[in-house]
């Protein structure tokens, strides 16, 4: 059987600048990187305004196992089945972090058949913009010391430095640093820290911004310290706004690549769904709608994380509105949800997948209360039976919702033709109502108890000491009708990683928050999720490398 990487690296690409053509856009609209992507100007994104858009699909999961969900990959096949049915259908994903490449989870392509290429590309430096993000976040950085260090016009409490620095990598040695040690011409010594770059508000501004002017007008509003007196330090008042803008200017292109059946994908952006916003830039999305029948897109992790900040953030900062949503289960994870160990996995086991489908119950659930359709995509595994299959579709049946066996990992958009059609009636018939789960004015501690009781189906919020006044100066300051993004584990609807299925009644405990006021939300982190992962026993980077031919190997 081939593996990912020989799938992708066999396909017959077409160049990027007949790709751009099945958009309707010019070579003088793209600017290649190669001869198989290409970043989408800024002056032909500004052109598209005031375009019909086209129907908005969100393609999320279930609470993420070891056992695999699929959730790119479907993402990846029903776009190529929307387009094998004659719709016009665009996917827009976010972009790989190295952290997960080198670590443990791989990479961001999806698989199988059902990929985007140039996959090693796509999954390692791509067009720099991670790169851009991290000198941006860090040019702010350097330049909060250094204007310390000459003379602190701006008289900024150095123990009040809420501003960190950034790297793509996971690295848990950086958490907490000192900064300053050697002496009086390094600067003054103050405990700081790094986060991975996918945490850093950058990337969420550079994912939520309409064009140069809002994302500079974002950047300027970041806020980085407080003075003696308490007042907030902005980027702006550093001046550092303008050069961070130069910094992002292409970043800030949507990136175009194709799927392995030579159907346009955007791929721009790259927040975590547990630390941060989790989706895709605001600017691919826009551009993808005016562009398409049908845009495929996708939110990070499971629906709890991803699709909740998809829906109360993105799609309430960018007026977005999607016509469906793609809830993606396979049976595996649903038996390890239903208290099977991962080595247990290839024997049929009827009674896990019932039992773990209480996971796949509270998303659906959950996605019905925002107003929208939703149906469930069974990401079909070789070992998957016939009784196992049939129990899936069964709950979902008695719950009223379509359980549909997608094939595309194997065949492609030809193995989700009956997704596509179903994702096409839903969106077509009408009946989505969408609305967020809280109101603007509603008091920012109130918003984080409603996510935690009515998504994650808590039994309280805790909170470290001096949050909750914390929250109300925040509101006192004109902040109070931002969004909030919750940061805590992927694995669970609770902070504890290893309480699968559907646990009630916990406590969610919050030990921090930050004001993230250029991206327009605050940020609460819960538990033990941490904002710099660290590398697992044996990362993936101990198999990756070059073969004899100068080829990678093991990457995904």
């Amino acid at each position: 059987m081939l593996t990912d990487i020989q799938i992708a690296r066999a396909a017959q690409k077409r160049p990027i600048n007949e790709i751009a053509e099945l958009l309707g856009l010019t070579p003088q609209q793209v600017l290649p990187y190669g001869h198989d992507k290409a970043k989408i100007t800024h002056e032909a994104v500004a052109g598209l305004a005031g375009r019909p858009e086209g129907r908005l699909v969100l393609v999320t999961a279930i609470n993420p196992t070891p056992a695999g969900e699929g959730k790119t990959t479907t993402t990846v096949g029903l776009g190529d089945a929307l387009n094998r049915i004659g719709k016009r259908a665009t996917v827009c994903i976010r972009e790989a972090s190295l952290g997960p490449n080198f670590g443990m989870k791989g990479g961001a392509a999806g698989g199988g058949r059902a990929q985007i290429v140039p996959m090693e590309e796509m999954n390692l430096h791509f067009t720099g913009d991670f790169h851009a993000i991290t000198s941006a976040h860090n040019l702010l950085a350097a330049m909060i010391d250094n204007h310390v260090y000459w003379g602190n016009a701006l008289n900024i409490d150095t123990r009040r430095i809420s501003w960190r620095r950034v790297m793509d990598m996971n690295d848990r040695a950086l958490r907490d640093v000192v900064l300053g040690l050697g002496g009086p011409s390094n600067g003054f010594t103050r405990q700081s820290g790094f986060d991975i770059t996918v945490a850093s508000e950058v990337m969420a501004i550079l994912c939520l911004a309409r064009d140069l002017d809002d994302l500079q007008e974002r950047l300027g509003r970041i806020v980085v310290a407080q003075d003696f007196e308490r007042n907030p330090i902005t980027a702006r008042d550093l001046q550092a706004d303008g050069a961070m803008t130069v910094l992002l200017k292409d970043a800030l292109q949507p990136n175009l690549v194709q799927t392995l059946e030579n159907n346009p994908a955007l791929v721009h952006g790259g927040p975590f769904a547990n630390i941060a916003h989790g989706c895709n830039s605001v600017i691919a999305t826009r551009a993808a709608l005016r562009l398409s029948d049908y845009v495929v897109t996708e939110a990070g992790f499971g629906a709890d994380l991803g699709a909740e900040k998809f829906l109360n953030i993105k799609c309430r900062l960018a007026g977005l509105a999607p016509s469906a949503v793609v809830l993606v289960a396979t049976v595996r994870a649903l038996k390890m949800n239903g208290g099977i160990a991962k080595s247990e996995l290839a024997a049929e086991n009827v009674r896990a997948v019932t039992q773990g489908c209480a996971n796949m119950g509270r998303h659906i659930e959950n996605i019905r209360s925002f107003g929208l359709p939703v149906v469930v995509a069974v990401n079909h595994f070789a070992g998957d039976t016939e009784a196992e299959i049939a129990a899936l579709q069964d709950y979902c049946a008695a719950h009223g919702v379509k359980a549909i066996l997608a094939r595309h990992w194997a065949e492609g958009g030809a193995g989700a033709e009956d997704l596509a059609r179903a994702v096409v009636a839903m969106a077509e018939g009408g009946t989505a109502d969408f609305r967020t789960l809280y109101p603007d004015e509603m008091p920012l501690w109130q918003k984080i108890e409603t996510i935690a009781t009515r998504i994650y189906r808590a039994g309280r919020v805790e909170a470290a000491a001096g949050i909750r006044e914390q929250l109300a100066a925040w509101e006192a300051a004109g902040h109070g009708r931002m969004p909030v993004c919750i940061a805590k584990t992927q694995y669970s609807f609770s902070t504890d990683p290893e309480a699968r299925g559907a646990p009630e009644g916990h406590v969610i405990p919050v030990r921090e928050v930050r004001l993230n006021a250029g991206a327009g939300f605050v940020v609460a982190i819960c538990g033990q999720i941490m904002t710099m992962p660290g590398l697992p026993r044996h990362p993936a980077a101990e198999v990756i490398g070059l073969d004899e031919a100068g080829n990678i190997e093991g990457l995904f």
